[in-house]
């Protein structure tokens, strides 16, 4: 495996762990509550830096573990790389039109910028998704 295929293991996994566990401990809170009264902005910014740190501290781990391939890319890498990033390019494009269309009808702000920080944990996980199955596929 490339450590470039382990790098977008570790995006996967970081970002679809720390949005689960932010979700669920930010979203029980909205049945029976005034979604204006939960505190949800030092929680988002806790697990966007907790995503940041972990996939730095996982990947430095990975290339301590193998040094030979840590910063080795071929054209083969560079290819995926681009798909995968242009896949995550357009999800993120089209799940962005819900938080501006809850912007344009004034709806609360934990609604807006919960749905704009799912839109960039979906475009970050179809990115690596795709990376990965191309990756397996031995594109």
């Amino acid at each position: 495996m490339s450590s470039e295929e382990k790098r977008a293991w570790i995006y996967l996994v970081v970002g679809a762990g720390v949005a689960a566990v932010y979700f669920a401990a930010v979203l029980s809170k909205v049945p029976g509550a005034d979604v204006a009264q939960i505190a949800y902005v030092r929680p988002m910014l806790i697990a966007i830096g907790a995503a940041i740190g972990l996939a730095i501290v996982a990947g430095i781990a990975v290339a301590v573990a193998s040094p030979k391939e840590a910063g080795r890319v071929d054209e083969r890498d560079r290819r995926i790389h681009r798909l995968g990033e242009y896949v995550g390019f357009y999800v993120m494009s089209v799940a962005a039109i819900v938080p501006l269309v809850l912007a344009m009808t004034e709806a609360a702000h934990f609604w807006i910028a919960n749905t704009l920080y799912l839109a960039f944990v979906l475009a970050a996980l179809a990115s690596s998704t795709v990376k990965i199955v191309l990756y397996r596929r031995a594109w």
